[in-house]
């Protein structure tokens, strides 16, 4: 038997970024014993680099803002891909857990009178993120992550999760090892959260760090769940595009909705060529209309420099293609026409510093260069909507690796909002599942013995490839052949490379041995991004349609019949299998406000 800890709890999270901490904060209040699993070190989740805000309809700046109209925008900027429920409850629970965070001592920004202070964002009609400078995602973790250590969770640091455990009856645990001395351990629990984000390392420009490499699809996965909308990968259409070293850290959406407008490099601003029949009653499509927006924020109308991100990122893609891009393949972000320098250092710190620390750019006083990067996965785990439990018993999902809230685009600041709603009901019925459960059914030491010589399998001497090839050659495979504009010939071809890249990966070998060993941890990471890479390709090979975050040239249109079905994989004796699904019927009521005009 392979040297290995056991730890039994109620329930177990994996991940510790907003949705993770809330749902490990819910699950331990309801009198579960908690674990809080993490690869990295707690407090260095993904969460702290969302910058804008966190999208809650409290009305603070508009009052005529409510659930209803962001229900409506979130539906409106998923292309009704959202599963109607989730943007339902998401709308109406948000004000109240942004009220919770203040409750717990985040400290947002305020209003003349006092009020939490709310800016504009892309795709929402209203002014509505609720923020912290640009550091919101920070603020909100600090929060989150101060009330949790106050509850006394356990929380396991640099532990990667690489194996679910299952028996009949649904989840019984999960298996993984300490990162700093390659040691396994295994959790036996009735239920687990997965929090554990997104995809991005997939790609070779992206705002994601080193720990987004999908491994919450991937274990969900090959234990046997469905997995939804993997066609549909978000590029922000602003990240750094200079120098290289820096090439794709997100540069917060707030820039523009604080004024900043998107130029090519004639100087001209170009997006007034890029607005969508569906949000043309609702943006402005000449430049002194829009700066009429600017200087009268009562005016609703929008500026399409905050179009939904597809659009948007859509549009640079096309203005680059021309020949119209920056001198490094970008466009131009300016806010320092606009906007005095007083205002954009108090309002965009974290912009400021790093233009300046890093690209050596005053943006007080002149253009940043963006482009897009890969930023999100709408696609995710299939949970039910109210409690968020996955196919498989006992397996709950909340954030970014759950799919279904977003649809095919999701709208800036949503994404908070969708961590703390979320990750509340995960862990709530997390813990009423495993008070009903019961103990787990123990889990055997040939099962655990076979997971752990899965993973000390690339110290195989027989081996010859090196893992960073492996990752440098699909993150070039997905860029260059199932990026922003998708084609079936290059899917098919994409196809065909990872099959190759699975070969090598089961050739793939590691020198030294487990104790602080990156080459071993990525060679691990590398069966998720191969598998999540493999999801994406066939789910948008399977899409025939353009659609949100999915362009296809071969099918540039939206087809209203793609508008009713959505894309299922699931894994069948160990081969990705596709399948379509009908959406389910939005009710009456709510159909009427999606379509109302204004």
């Amino acid at each position: 038997m392979a040297d290995f800890e056991i730890h039994q709890y109620d329930v177990v999270v994996v991940g510790a970024g907003g949705a993770g901490l809330r749902a490990a904060i819910e699950a331990s209040a309801a009198g579960a014993r908690t674990a809080l699993v993490c690869k990295s070190l707690l407090g260095k989740a993904h969460t702290v680099m969302a910058e804008g805000g966190i999208a809650a309809a409290m009305g603070n700046v508009y009052p005529e803002d409510n659930w209803k109209v962001h229900f409506r925008d979130t539906m409106r900027g998923g292309k009704m891909m959202n599963d109607w429920r989730m943007a339902q409850i998401h709308a109406q629970e948000a004000p109240e857990r942004v009220h919770e965070l203040e409750r717990w001592g985040a400290l947002f920004d305020r209003t003349d009178d006092g009020r939490i202070l709310q800016r504009d964002f892309g795709g929402h009609r209203y002014a509505r993120l609720a923020h912290v400078g640009d550091r919101t995602g920070l603020e909100m973790i600090r929060t989150l992550q101060n009330h949790a250590v106050h509850q006394g969770i356990d929380v396991f640091m640099e532990c990667t999760i690489t194996r679910l455990l299952t028996s009949e009856a649904g989840i019984s645990g999960a298996f993984g090892y300490w990162r700093e001395s390659g040691r396994f351990v295994a959790f036996s629990a009735p239920a687990v959260v997965l929090a554990t984000g997104g995809i991005g390392k997939a790609f070779k420009v992206t705002s994601n760090s080193w720990e987004y490499t999908g491994d919450g699809h991937f274990l969900a996965l090959t234990a046997g769940a469905d997995l939804i909308d993997m066609e549909f990968v978000q590029f922000h259409p602003t990240g750094m595009v200079w120098p290289p070293s820096v090439r794709g850290i997100l540069v917060t959406e707030g820039v523009r909705g604080d004024g900043g407008v998107l130029r090519n490099s004639l100087g001209h601003r170009f997006m007034f060529e890029y607005i969508p029949e569906m949000f043309r009653t609702e943006t402005a499509e000449t430049e002194e209309e829009a700066d009429r927006w600017y200087t009268d924020k009562k005016n609703a109308r929008r500026t399409p420099d905050l179009l939904p991100r597809d659009e948007v990122a859509r549009a640079i893609n096309s203005e680059v293609k021309a020949g119209r891009g920056s001198p490094h393949g970008g466009v131009f972000l300016d806010i320092s026409s606009r906007r005095d320098a007083d205002y954009i250092r108090r309002r965009l710190p974290s912009m400021y510093h790093q233009f300046k620390e890093l690209a050596d750019i005053d943006i007080t006083t002149g253009p940043m260069e963006v482009g897009p990067t890969c930023h999100y996965m709408m696609g995710g785990l299939r949970v039910d909507s109210d409690t968020h439990q996955s196919t498989i018993p006992g397996l709950f999902a909340a954030g970014e690796v759950a799919g279904g809230m977003h649809g095919a685009n999701r709208l800036g600041g949503n994404s908070l909002s969708d961590l703390v709603v979320f990750g509340m009901l995960a862990g709530r019925h997390a813990a009423e599942y495993s008070t009903a459960s019961g103990s787990p059914a123990p889990v055997s030491e040939e099962v655990l013995d076979g997971h752990a010589e899965e993973a000390l399998a690339p110290f195989d001497e027989h081996g010859e490839e090196n893992p960073y090839s492996i990752q440098n050659d699909l993150q070039e495979c997905m860029s260059s052949l199932v990026g922003i504009i998708r084609t079936e010939s290059e899917m098919l071809e994409a196809l065909d490379r990872l099959e190759v890249l699975k070969e090598r990966l089961a050739r793939v070998h590691v020198e030294g041995h487990r104790q602080y060993n990156p080459g071993w941890h990525l060679a691990l990471d590398l069966r998720s991004l191969l598998a999540v890479s493999e999801c994406i390709a066939r789910a948008a090979l399977e899409r025939q349609e353009s659609r949100g975050a999915q362009t296809r040239d071969d099918f540039p249109t939206t087809d209203g019949q793609w508008g009713k079905r959505r894309v299922v994989i699931r894994q069948q004796d160990g081969e990705v299998v596709v399948s379509q699904e009908p959406l389910s019927e939005m009710p009456e009521e709510l159909r009427q406000l999606v379509e109302e005009e204004g």
